[in-house]
C-alpha cells in the first residue's frame, strides 16, 4: 500500500482537497481527507488524444509549411521523411518521444501510425520498455487491425474507407479519422462513415455539430497544431456543448507533445474553463479509448501525477487547478504513478 499526500484533484470535477490517495495494487482504494504539510499537487494523469508519433524522425522539419506540404499524404515532407527512415531509427526515435511524455505526466497516447502493420509493429516496439502505454490507430490495409487498436483514416477527401470501417465493426474496434482541419468539405463525408472519434474538426458549422451530437461522436482537438499549420482555430466551446471532446497534440513534427503546454495554450486562448480543459486533457482521452483512468477515485487505475506544489513556478498559486492548467510545467513533476 501506498499514499500520497497533499492538494488532490479529485473525482471528475477536480474539487482540491486536503487530504491522500490510497494505492494497493495499481488500484486507488480511498480518497480521503486529512490533515498534511504536503505542498504536492495530485491529479490524474494525462491521455494525449492524438498524435503521430512517427514524425519524432522530423522534429522542425516543416516550420512553415503549409499543410499539405507539411503532412497531407502521400508525398508531404513528412511522409518523404518517414519513407526514408529505416526502422531501427523510426523506433529510437519514437522511444525518445514516448519517455518524453512520460516524464511529462502521460500514460497513454492515441496514436495514428502510419506505414500500416509495419508501422504499427514498430510503435509497439518503441513502446516495449517505456511506461507509457500507445492506443494504436493503424493505416494501410484493414489488415492492420491484427496488431493495431483502431483504425485512423487520415481524412475522407483522401480516400474511400468503407472497407476500413466496415473491418472495424466486424473486428469490434474503434474507427477514427481526420475531418474539418484545412476545410469543411469532408467533415459529412467522415460522419457518413459512423465514425467513433473525429479529429480536429476545426471548421465544423452548425450543421455538423448537430449531426455530431446526433450520432454521440467524441472529438480530439488540437489547437497548437492547428495554430502552427495556420488552418484555423477550432471552436472547442460549441464543440463541448455537443460531444466529449478530448485534448491532443498531434504531429510531433511540429510541436513537442506536452499536454502542459497543450493545455496552457487551449485555456488561455479559447471560451473554456481550467476544469474543463483538465478533463479534456485526462477524463475525455481515457473515455474514448477505454481507459479505466483519467479520475482520482476509489476503484480506479492508479495512474497520476504529483507536482511540486512549492516550486518556483507553482510556490504562491491561489487556486490549484489554475496553477496546474495555465502554469505548471514538466520542470513540477515530481512523479508519475502508472
Amino acid at each position: 500500500m501506498e499514499e500520497f499526500a497533499g492538494t488532490v484533484l479529485a473525482g471528475e470535477s477536480f474539487e482540491p482537497i486536503r487530504g491522500r490517495v490510497v494505492v494497493e495494487d495499481g488500484r486507488i482504494e480511498a480518497v480521503e481527507e486529512a490533515d498534511t504539510d504536503s505542498t504536492d499537487i495530485i491529479l490524474p494523469a494525462f491521455v494525449n488524444a492524438h498524435t503521430h508519433v512517427g514524425d519524432s524522425v522530423a522534429k522542425e522539419a516543416a516550420v512553415d509549411l503549409p499543410l499539405d506540404d507539411a503532412v497531407a499524404p502521400p508525398d508531404s515532407l513528412k511522409h518523404r521523411r518517414l519513407a526514408a527512415a529505416d526502422r531501427s531509427e523510426l523506433v529510437a526515435a519514437m522511444r525518445r518521444t514516448l519517455r518524453f511524455m512520460g516524464r511529462t505526466g502521460t500514460v497513454c497516447h492515441l496514436d495514428f501510425r502510419e506505414s500500416g502493420i509495419e508501422g504499427a509493429s514498430a510503435l509497439r516496439e518503441a513502446a516495449e520498455p517505456v511506461d507509457v502505454d500507445p492506443f494504436v490507430f493503424g493505416s494501410g490495409d484493414p489488415s492492420v487491425l491484427d496488431v493495431a487498436d483502431g483504425y485512423g483514416a487520415s481524412g475522407a477527401n483522401d480516400d474511400e474507407f468503407a472497407d476500413e470501417r466496415a473491418a472495424c465493426r466486424d473486428r469490434g474496434k474503434p474507427f477514427a479519422i481526420h475531418a474539418g482541419e484545412p476545410d469543411a468539405s469532408d467533415i459529412h463525408p467522415a460522419l457518413d462513415l459512423e465514425p467513433d472519434l473525429l479529429v480536429h474538426m476545426v471548421h465544423a458549422g452548425a450543421e455538423h455539430l448537430d449531426r455530431v451530437a446526433d450520432q454521440s461522436v467524441p472529438i480530439a482537438v488540437c489547437p497548437r497544431a492547428n495554430a502552427v499549420l495556420d488552418v484555423g482555430r477550432p471552436p472547442i466551446r460549441d464543440l463541448l456543448d455537443h460531444t466529449t471532446v478530448a485534448l491532443g497534440t498531434d504531429n510531433v513534427m511540429l510541436n513537442p507533445p506536452s499536454m502542459f503546454r497543450e493545455m496552457a495554450f487551449t485555456a488561455k486562448q479559447f471560451d473554456v474553463s481550467s476544469r474543463e480543459v483538465l478533463a479534456m486533457a485526462t477524463a475525455a482521452g481515457a473515455e474514448i479509448a477505454g481507459l479505466d483512468c483519467g479520475v482520482i477515485a476509489p476503484g480506479r487505475r492508479a495512474a497520476l501525477t504529483v507536482l511540486d506544489g512549492d516550486s518556483d513556478n507553482l510556490a504562491g498559486a491561489v487556486n490549484p487547478v489554475e496553477a496546474v492548467v495555465r502554469r505548471a510545467t514538466a520542470l513540477d513533476v515530481e512523479r508519475v504513478v502508472r
